[in-house]
């Protein structure tokens, strides 16, 4: 499967507020090593700072402690943001807070796409997100009409789950709309967005498809029974260094809970930073009925 190469963005630009950048659509695939150019418009996502609540004590035994214990061993930054479904308390562990989206961002974009041609759509929004299948993404983006309209398609999906840090898409940008680039995703505002993601309208065809992710892409969150998912991942075009990260839901005993997972191993590498999101996942697992999960009726 061909792969995007990630254009270059520099740290200064994505680590600022209401940062503009270009949707991501890049470096998603089987073998991530293999990187080329492609592109596309803006969607604007911010960059602004995190916050943490809940287990203000750490028990003994409890996530929290669980998981200050397990940081130290992790030989890289670690992100885990957690939020029940329909909305309320967040609660943020780890020192990764924000990045690039890579493929995490076909969520939004093959919502907007099912809504736009449920019939067209499905075969590409099935390969985009089960496979993270580049090509099929791209043809998604190209059916919402042209850069722009594309776009606002896809913001006005995270609009509708309360990313209220999202802004529109602003003016054409140096790069062309013939090539993919990177979209910011606090991880902070991806749980939020998970946490409404089954609440809104036809969003049912999409969160199903997550829950029948390829094996090989079953890392981290895919470890966990029943949750449903998508991934993305890419390397840092001045460090190589990749980042991968993961966003969905998994079940617990009160409810779904939304979670958004990312990791950087100190190696750089994509396969030792899929190994700290499995000991991420199986923390969260091993803790699931100690989360507060919710539903749409909130």
């Amino acid at each position: 499967m061909k792969t995007a190469r990630n254009f270059h963005v520099p740290r200064s630009v994505l680590r600022g507020t209401a940062v503009l950048v270009m949707l991501t659509l890049a470096s998603c695939a089987l073998f991530p090593q293999h990187n080329d150019a492609s592109g596309a418009p803006a969607v604007t996502l911010s960059s602004g700072g995190t916050w943490r609540s809940g287990w203000s004590v750490a028990r003994p035994g409890s996530l929290a402690a669980d998981f200050t214990q397990l940081q130290p061993m992790l030989a890289g930054q670690v992100g885990v943001a957690i939020m029940p479904v329909g909305g309320g308390r967040m609660t943020v562990f780890g020192d990764w807070t924000t990045g690039i989206a890579w493929s995490t961002i076909k969520v939004p974009l093959a919502i907007a796409a099912l809504r736009h041609d449920p019939e067209g759509a499905r075969g590409d929004a099935e390969a985009a997100i089960t496979y993270s299948d580049n090509g099929a993404a791209e043809a998604l983006w190209q059916s919402l009409g042209d850069g722009l309209e594309a776009a606002q398609a896809v913001q006005d999906v995270l609009d509708e789950a309360g990313d209220r840090t999202t802004g529109l898409a602003g003016p054409r940008t140096t790069l062309d709309y013939t090539s993919f680039g990177s979209t910011e995703w606090t991880l902070t505002e991806q749980a939020r967005f998970a946490s409404k993601l089954p609440c809104l309208s036809q969003t049912g065809e999409v969160t199903r498809l997550m829950g029948e992710i390829t094996p090989e892409q079953g890392w981290g969150l895919g470890t966990i029974d029943g949750a449903e998912f998508k991934g993305g991942w890419g390397p840092d075009d001045d460090t190589g260094v990749y980042t991968v990260r993961q966003f969905g839901l998994i079940p617990t005993p009160s409810g779904q809970v939304a979670v958004a997972v990312a990791a950087q191993a100190e190696s750089g590498t994509y396969d030792d930073a899929t190994q700290l999101l499995d000991r991420l996942a199986h923390l969260l697992d091993r803790h699931r009925e100690e989360l507060r999960g919710g539903d749409c009726s909130r």
